[in-house]
């Protein structure tokens, strides 16, 4: 009992990483010493168990794919993943540049941890860096902030979404956030744990099945590129995440809006100022014209030092 219990705990930690862009949950099982048995139990998931399941019956497969570890693993991250949405999503709506600041820490704190992992910097790893960098700020300056419902767009987010979950250092939340879909995917996520058979069951359902998808393909690409070309995969994350930066800039001027599914007022497009402009503006809808600087500040210093107490603690591990 007390072993489960441990496990459901480790799995909540990684939910709740897995809301918040820039804090992996990849990262939280390497830390709570998870991961190897985790990524094993994942693996296993694949054709073989037919044979496996002819074989041994039922039994044999839930053996294989180490069954009640990860059943533990899934409800624990179930239960965080609830708890932290829900926080989370509120205080986009409440504080939006409060949470973006909090965000805009936690990436700034991570670029150091995954640069600093590639072992040799040469020609090949600055041009994969630059081409990372390039691609992902040209996505945050081109597409709207609030991304899109479209049905193959949230498809393609549910497979990049959880393919991040294994590579520790890489935030499922963060590649939502990069597609410009964490506006989207989050808040239908919520609305459907309040209402299952309401209008969001559409979004979610697709969602899933892209993650199912990415869990038995991408992932298993991207596995095999961090195991065959570390230092490439390692240079290409680290310019995504400095490209990144302008999409979590917490001080935007809205300058278009849009109405939602539920008929409420949201963000169509924005850009990044600075927040001597921003409280210059006459008006902006949703964000306000208050810069809030010490108080984003402050957030922003707590998130690098969350993100640095983590790769302390993973250090020592």
């Amino acid at each position: 009992m007390k072993e489960a219990l441990k496990l459901i705990l480790k799995g909540a930690t990684m939910g709740v990483a897995e809301v918040i862009p820039g804090v992996s949950g990849g990262t939280l099982a390497f830390i709570t010493g998870i991961y190897e048995r985790l990524l094993s139990a994942i693996n296993a998931i694949n054709f073989k168990l037919i044979s496996v399941f002819k074989n041994e019956g039922l039994k044999g497969v839930w053996s294989q794919i180490d069954g009640n570890f990860l059943l533990k693993i899934l409800f624990g991250m179930a239960i965080g993943f609830i708890v932290g949405l829900k926080i989370i999503v509120d205080l986009l709506e409440s504080h939006p540049i409060h949470i973006w600041s909090f965000f805009f820490g936690l990436i700034i704190a991570s670029i150091p941890l995954i640069t600093k992992q590639v072992k040799r910097w040469g020609l090949t790893e600055i041009l994969i860096f630059i081409l990372g960098f390039g691609l992902v700020y040209w996505i945050t300056i081109t597409s709207p902030s609030t991304g899109s419902n479209h049905l193959a767009m949230v498809f393609l987010s549910g497979i990049l979404g959880i393919s991040a979950l294994m590579l520790p250092g890489l935030s499922g939340s963060f590649v939502l956030l990069l597609l410009g879909m964490y506006t989207i995917i989050m808040p239908a996520i919520k609305d459907f744990i309040s209402n299952p058979f309401g209008p969001e069951l559409q979004i979610v359902v697709v969602f899933g099945l892209g993650m199912l998808i990415g869990l038995f393909t991408f992932s298993r690409l991207l596995g095999y590129t961090f195991d065959k070309y570390p230092n490439q995969t390692l240079a290409l994350l680290g310019g995504f995440l400095v490209g990144s930066l302008n999409k979590v800039w917490p001080w935007q001027h809205v300058t278009s809006t849009r109405i939602n599914s539920k008929g409420e007022q949201v963000v169509k497009f924005s850009e990044s100022i600075l927040p001597s402009t921003f409280s210059d503006l006459e008006e902006n809808p949703l964000y306000g014209t208050d810069p809030h600087i010490l108080s984003c500040v402050i957030l922003m210093a707590v998130a690098v030092v969350l993100i640095l107490s983590l790769d302390r603690f993973s250090s020592k591990k």
